[in-house]
């Protein structure tokens, strides 16, 4: 019999009393009922899928994933494979009429202008917001001096294209100097 009740015991649930804060406590309720649950169901859940995910957590940059949900939801923005990428400006280079290519990105360029303006964006807010797009990795090196890392040389063009489009229609005045996969971007007075 000792055995039974030890086996017994040990499928009995372990009783755990927590405190929530009034904001955790209302997200408990509306998640219990959204998910037509119990509290215990829910908590163990959550704890389950915490765990198995906990690398995903401690790498998060929270503001990152709310930037590419908001950039992805609206449909104005794809996720594209580097090679795909580096494939199309390649095959741009080399088409006859790739001047109409660049034209029309000036264009658009002009118009991410106008957003940026719209919004009041400073010049940083604007390359952390290009670098979003995973077009480049902004290094500050002051706070009129910034390195735009590229990976790749071909989107050299592009990119310092679309930086000098948008800070000009901005009225931001910078110099954009080519290096090896790099741009540099000093802010002028």
């Amino acid at each position: 019999m000792r055995r039974e009740s030890k086996a017994a015991m040990s499928k009995a649930p372990e009783r755990v009393t927590i405190a929530l804060d009034t904001e955790a406590a209302k997200l408990f309720r509306e998640m219990r009922e959204d998910l037509g649950i119990s509290q215990s169901e829910l908590m163990r859940a959550a704890l389950k899928f915490y765990s198995k995910h906990k690398p995903l957590f401690d790498s998060v940059d929270e503001e990152k994933i709310y930037a590419y949900s908001d950039l992805l939801s609206v449909g104005e923005h794809i996720i594209l494979d580097i090679d795909h990428w580096i494939l199309f400006l390649s095959f741009i280079e080399t088409h006859p009429d790739k001047e109409k290519f660049w034209e029309m990105h000036q264009k658009v360029s002009l118009a991410h202008a106008e957003e940026f303006k719209q919004k009041n964006q400073k010049a940083e807010a604007v390359l952390r917001r290009l670098e979003l797009c995973n077009l480049f990795k902004v290094s500050k090196t002051s706070d009129a001096d910034f390195t735009l890392l590229l990976g790749y040389d071909i989107p050299k063009r592009f990119v310092k294209t679309e930086v000098e489009d948008i800070f000009s229609k901005m009225g931001i005045r910078a110099d954009v100097k080519e290096d090896f996969s790099k741009l540099r971007v000093k802010l002028l007075p």
